[in-house]
């Protein structure tokens, strides 16, 4: 009887256990939020791109200071190193709205009036660079090999007559240049640019011997200019940062 007794409560409980467990909600499972990796932006490797802005010459220049419209190419290559400098060569090409300017000068007596006529246009460089980059960014300076163009050149003609006189130039088409920009790496390929850069070709001459007189200038131009490159990326695609 004892047997029986302990029996039927043993599956009573069991019975009960087992209705209380049916009503139990289903355990519901939360998966971990994803791990967003920070990406590392990385400047090594090739790049070519263009460009467009604006050109003006300095105030002691022939052909004035006026603003004209500029464009062009480049190409170059970045190094990342330690680990926020950059440091990297650039090739550039600028075709710039051709400047004509007449420029009178009065002769000493006897002598023969003059109008100086001077053009020009295209002008490029070879540089070295040096940068620092946080993130996206990347602030830098440039210099190095500046030079032009055959585009440019000078006429000399009589003011009064527009008979053309004889005339010597000695001018040079190398010279240096310097610059400094900002550029923002938006994706992995492709960054953005503004960037300022001046050329200095020294001093231009001409010699006019019918006029008996000699005309100086400083030959230099300022550029500003905002651009687009696609990078290659040496260093393979954008990595995660643990």
């Amino acid at each position: 009887m004892k047997k029986i007794l302990l029996g039927s409560v043993a599956l009573v409980a069991l019975g009960t256990a087992s209705a209380f467990a049916a009503d139990l909600p289903a355990r519901t499972y939360t998966k971990a939020p994803a791990y967003v990796p920070a990406p590392i932006y990385n400047w090594t490797g090739f790049y070519i791109g263009g460009h467009i802005g604006g050109a003006f010459n300095g105030s002691d220049n022939i052909y004035g200071s006026d603003g004209r419209f500029a464009g062009g190419v480049q190409g170059g290559a970045d190094y990342q190193f330690a680990p926020n400098w950059v440091l990297g060569i650039e090739a550039e090409y600028t075709w710039a709205a051709r400047d004509t300017t007449n420029v009178l000068f009065t002769a000493p007596p006897a002598a023969v009036p003059f109008t100086v006529q001077g053009r020009s246009s295209d002008f490029g460089s070879v540089t070295g660079r040096l940068g620092y980059t946080w993130g996206p960014a990347l602030l830098y300076a440039k210099g190095g090999l500046a030079f032009r163009g055959n585009n440019d050149n000078v006429n000399v003609f009589n003011t009064a007559t527009g008979a053309p006189l004889a005339f010597a130039v000695s001018r040079k088409d190398t010279g240096y240049t310097v610059g400094a920009g900002l550029e923002y790496l938006f994706t992995p390929n492709w960054s953005a640019k503004v960037e300022y850069q001046y050329y200095n070709f020294g001093t231009t001459d001409i010699s006019v011997p019918a006029a008996g007189g000699v005309v100086s200038y400083r030959d230099d131009v300022h550029s500003v200019k905002a651009g687009l490159n696609y990078r290659f990326n040496w260093g393979g695609p954008v990595v995660a940062k643990y």
